[in-house]
């Protein structure tokens, strides 16, 4: 498998809970893991927002699919997910995660370039945007 650079980006905050979204103020990571955890998908082991990494040119294509599937995880928002794994390296460090895709055709709003992916990773200290980081979808 071959590792890609990218380059990590600001978000709109929506994910983390750092956006002026005030429908969403600790997160829909955090809104939504309940609602994943009913299909079998526990996302406790990632930090509740997304990495958001531009992949230049490249759009991205997942190789293991771990979860796709309709999430209904608000009254008013079900969306199309698809998550798939994922492995980034930081100084050396290797971090197993998923590239979180909510399907554009379903999401309501915030959406991401289609060379953006946003990534379910554990926490990662001395991350941010403009820092190039190795990724690859496992």
């Amino acid at each position: 498998m071959d590792w890609i650079n990218g380059m990590i980006v600001a978000g709109h905050g929506v994910a983390g809970g750092s956006g002026k979204d005030s429908r969403f103020p600790s997160g829909t990571i955090a809104m939504q893991k309940p609602y994943f955890l009913a299909q079998g998908i526990d996302l406790s082991p990632y930090f509740e927002g997304t990495l958001n990494v531009h992949l230049a040119s490249m759009a991205p294509a997942p190789k293991r699919i771990c979860f796709r599937g309709l999430v209904k995880w608000r009254d008013d928002i079900e969306e199309l997910f698809t998550l798939s794994a994922v492995e980034v390296e930081v100084d050396g460090c290797r971090y197993s995660g998923l590239w979180y895709y909510p399907h554009p055709e379903t999401k309501p709003e915030h959406f991401q370039p289609k060379t953006v992916v946003e990534l379910l990773l554990p926490w990662i200290a001395g991350l941010a945007p403009g820092r190039v980081i190795k990724l690859r979808f496992a």
